[in-house]
This record gives structure tokens, C-alpha cells and sequence, in this order.
């Protein structure tokens, strides 16, 4: 489904407003749907720092990378973390791409992002998105997440060894 294209003659919301000053439905069209917010991750107990899986929340369509039940979600998943503008200035696992932390950083959106190209598959299309690279977390030890660490475009897991002990590990969801 094709989106608007905005007019070149006018500044796009995203340019014009804070993530504060996004209305709801603003709020929502901004995202890029690219499902890597809905990935599990592993961020080091001593270190802080993050490493990324290719490990889906439950509620993660794998294909069409969104969430099955958005509305109920933190009800079926209690420690799913909503973004906000105060949580987009401060989760550290946001993906450099997420069109919320472009914005908070005062940057544009990318030529992939459908409020530019005005096509929703074009997040897809640019190997962006997790669209067929994810497993379910349904049934999956958390010791068993270390065997699918990814790097993702734009990011990099820090080197982490994947043999290190799981315990040291916490893991994040969106």
C-alpha cells in the first residue's frame, strides 16, 4: 500500500515537529517497519554494552514485521518496552536506522523510509527490515540466544563472544 508522498512545497511533520509535538497518529506512521525493535537482545551485565539476535518476540510477524497483537502487547508481553520520546533519547538498542532516533537526533529519514519513498515494501526491499532473518523466541532458552547473535546493517554486536556466560547477559525486549 502506497503512501502519501509528501508535497516538496511544504516541510514533512518529522521535520516541522519534535517528537513531542507528534500527534498519535503521527507518532505511529513515523515508524519504518523494520521489526528490529521487536528482536530480542543481550545487553552485558558489567559493560552495558548491546548485543543484537536475530531472536523475535512472540508477538513479532516475522514477514510482515509487525507486532500480531499491538494494541494488547503489554499485556501478553508485560516487560515489552513502548517507545516514547524520552525512551527514544535514551534505549541505547534503538537501530542507528529507527526513524524515532533519526528525528530525535534531527536527522531525515532514509530514502527507504515510506514517508520518502511512499511505498511501505521499500524497508524491505533495502535489506533493512527483519522480513525472513528471525526465529521465535517461543520454546528458546536464554542460554540459546547466544547462538544467534546477527549483525545488522548499520550496527555492529561488539565483538561479543558468543561463549561467554549466558548469566552475565540480560535480555531486552521491545
Amino acid at each position: 500500500m502506497a503512501e502519501q508522498i509528501p508535497d516538496h512545497d511544504t516541510v514533512p511533520y518529522w521535520k516541522a515537529k519534535s517528537l513531542e509535538e507528534l500527534s498519535p497518529e503521527e507518532w505511529e506512521r513515523l515508524c519504518d517497519g523494520c521489526g528490529r525493535c521487536c528482536l530480542n537482545k543481550l545487553e552485558d551485565w558489567d559493560t552495558g554494552e548491546i548485543a543484537w539476535t536475530n531472536v523475535a518476540c512472540q508477538l513479532l510477524d516475522g514477514e510482515a514485521c509487525r507486532c500480531r497483537q499491538y494494541e494488547t502487547r503489554h499485556e501478553v508481553v508485560p516487560d515489552c518496552v513502548g517507545l516514547t520520546p524520552e525512551a527514544v533519547r535514551t534505549l541505547t538498542w534503538l537501530p542507528p536506522s529507527c526513524a524515532y532516533r533519526l528525528v530525535a537526533e534531527g536527522r531525515d529519514l532514509y530514502w527507504w523510509h515510506h514517508l520518502v519513498s511512499g511505498d511501505r515494501d521499500t524497508v524491505h526491499q533495502a535489506g533493512v527490515s527483519v522480513r525472513g532473518r528471525t526465529v521465535s523466541e517461543v520454546g528458546m532458552e536464554l542460554e540459546d540466544y547466544e547462538d544467534h547473535l546477527v549483525d545488522w546493517p548499520g550496527e555492529d554486536p561488539g565483538g561479543v563472544d558468543a561463549t561467554e556466560e549466558t548469566a552475565k547477559w540480560s535480555v531486552w525486549k521491545k
